[in-house]
């Protein structure tokens, strides 16, 4: 087939192929990961990041290039998780700004768009580094911009431009030695890879259809996507959807700019129940709560947009329920949930702001508790299983009622997010310590001062990482090799700031082994976190044993209650 223009519809099918494609594809582009550690990473992450934009983009019922690029640009956004999706997130912004205003788009305008987009994602991050994501998508931009006065055909287009793509794909091993070395290419250039062949297939009237058997929905603030239970209860089993008139129930809360006049409110509540039913809209002088059911949800997010910013967004799709009476509890049961939620909101908006407020990211009951102990306003459920989306982190954001909001992210897949988060928050100021492992933040918290300056103290706060040794002990996923160090699936890994610092079959044997790499003659303290696969009788033998041998340092032990990981440790 030719085509030498993209409209709207198409745009909109061919985005939505894409975003299916890489979801259909996540897990092999998480086996390309070079760690074999047993986490969720770039195809988890890409994925969760164009699906939360492609949601947005399916729910326009009359599409044009802005109000898709703008869904697109949003979603992408607010849904970026890890670097990969940040990177993602930023490849999308930068093109979706390039095209706005346009009725269609030819061949010209994607190569523009492309290559704004690669300018957006390679100022995002800090230091591009070469044989990635970003590699892959400037190759595909440049060879857009070689071809624009000799091809006109958008598919050959497109064709051409995929083909140089995977070319600078397979070479991004000799860019990255470390890629070689596992016997992988670049996982998030292989993404990227996806969803371009996803949106070719759209275009070519082959769209891509999602595979995923089971109904998920995405567990928020976790960064995992959950199979959705079945209905439980006396209810009907075999209720028609055909009786759901409004498939979705949708509820979010408008931040206002001003307040409201009351031909407003009404305005808000005449347009919402001719795309709904079963409203709930309550007003005051900040804020709005909104409850509708319709089988629009973007429309009627559209119409919070026009009046403030949006937070506590929720879709359920009341099609999935198996039961009448499973429905019926569950919207009482959301209801009464959201109305106390507004109450809380607004208790806290009208309460007067703190100066600092601060949010860690872990994940564990024990390593929650020490974070707040030592001063974290709020703990997100995330860490290497879990990426926490920029969204989660500017709803966490929030929650906290101060003036200056400090992030630890504790985790360098999660740092770009934060990052962005603290890019578009409008209401307070957020800074982002750059803390990559759990120790670093729990080291930089301890260090504030609150008789400076938020600017100083970032700075303070990221000089204490610094005399802080971080190690972790977890297992493999798959046979792979890293810094000539041979490992097999199930094998002990230990893991330092350096990268991959022992290996074995014995969790005791690594972990001496990773604790006698960081440890030196001017170490004072070990300290280890316990995971929950760990039991308190065993740890206290590991507190026993390196206190023995290590008898001029002091061992501190304390449950953490992560997953995956054996042991977090942290010598200083």
């Amino acid at each position: 087939m030719s085509l030498t223009t993209i409209d709207a519809k198409s745009m909109q099918k061919a985005f939505i192929s894409g975003a299916n494609n890489i979801s259909n594809n996540k897990e092999y582009i998480n086996e390309l990961n070079v760690f074999p550690v047993p986490d969720g990473d770039t195809g988890t992450n890409m994925s969760l990041t164009i699906m939360t934009a492609a949601s947005e983009v399916e729910a326009l019922q009359e599409p044009t290039i802005d109000l898709i690029a703008k869904a697109i640009s949003g979603g992408s956004l607010r849904g970026a998780r890890g670097n990969s999706g940040v990177i993602l997130s930023q490849l999308f912004r930068g093109f979706c700004k390039d095209v706005k205003g346009k009725k269609s788009l030819g061949v010209e305008d994607l190569a523009s768009g492309f290559a704004r987009g690669v300018e957006t994602a390679y100022k995002a991050v800090m230091k591009p580094k070469e044989g990635t994501i970003l590699t892959v998508a400037r190759g595909m931009s440049q060879k857009a911009a070689d071809i624009i006065d000799v091809e006109n055909d958008i598919i050959l287009f497109l064709e051409q431009v995929i083909e140089h793509g995977e070319a600078v794909l397979a070479k991004t091993p000799d860019m990255l030695p470390v890629l070689k070395e596992a016997g992988v290419v670049d996982s998030g250039g292989q993404g990227l890879i996806e969803v371009m062949k996803g949106l070719l297939l759209g275009l070519k009237d082959e769209p891509v259809a999602l595979l995923d058997a089971q109904p998920q929905k995405l567990a928020r603030g976790a960064g995992v996507l959950e199979d959705i239970p079945k209905a439980k209860g006396s209810g009907k089993e075999d209720i028609s959807t055909a009786d759901i008139k409004f498939g979705y129930c949708t509820e979010f809360i408008i931040l206002l700019e001003k307040e409201l006049t009351d031909k407003q409110v009404e305005g808000i509540k005449e347009y919402l129940l001719s795309i709904g039913d079963s409203l709930v809209c309550v007003a005051d002088e900040e804020l709005v709560k909104i409850h509708v059911h319709t089988n629009h949800p973007g429309r009627a997010f559209e119409k919070g947009l026009e009046y403030g910013q949006l937070t506590r967004c929720k879709v359920d799709n009341m099609r999935e329920e198996h039961s009448e009476r499973v429905i019926m509890e569950s919207e009482k049961q959301k209801a009464a949930e959201q109305e106390e939620a507004f109450k809380q909101l607004k208790a806290e908006k009208s309460a007067p702001k703190d100066k600092y407020g601060f949010i860690a990211i872990s994940t564990g009951d024990g390593l929650t508790e020490l974070f707040k102990e030592i001063g974290a306003s709020y703990v997100v459920s995330g860490g290497q299983t879990m990426n926490p989306s920029t969204q989660d982190i500017l709803d966490a954001a929030d929650k906290v009622n101060a003036e200056n909001v400090f992030i630890l992210p504790n985790n360098s897949n999660i740092i770009l997010a934060a990052n962005q988060a603290s890019a578009i928050s409008k209401d307070k100021k957020i800074f982002v310590v750059p803390s990559k492992t759990i120790p670093q933040g729990i080291a930089a918290l301890l260090s504030f001062n609150e008789a400076i300056e938020p600017e100083k103290n970032l700075e303070g706060m990221t000089a204490a990482m610094k005399d802080v040794k971080s190690g972790e002990i977890t297992y493999a996923v798959r046979d792979t090799s890293i810094d000539g160090k041979e490992i097999h699936k199930d094998d002990i890994m230990g893991l330092a700031d350096s990268g991959l610092a022992s290996v074995g079959t014995d969790v005791d044997a690594v972990l001496d082994e990773l604790v006698e790499s960081l440890v030196d003659e001017d170490s004072g303290l070990i300290s280890l976190y316990y995971g929950e696969d760990i039991s308190e009788d065993k740890a206290g033998e590991v507190q026993a044993r390196l206190s023995e041998k290590y008898e001029d340092l002091e061992v501190e032990i304390r449950s953490g209650g992560q997953p995956i990981y054996y042991y977090l440790l942290s010598v200083e």
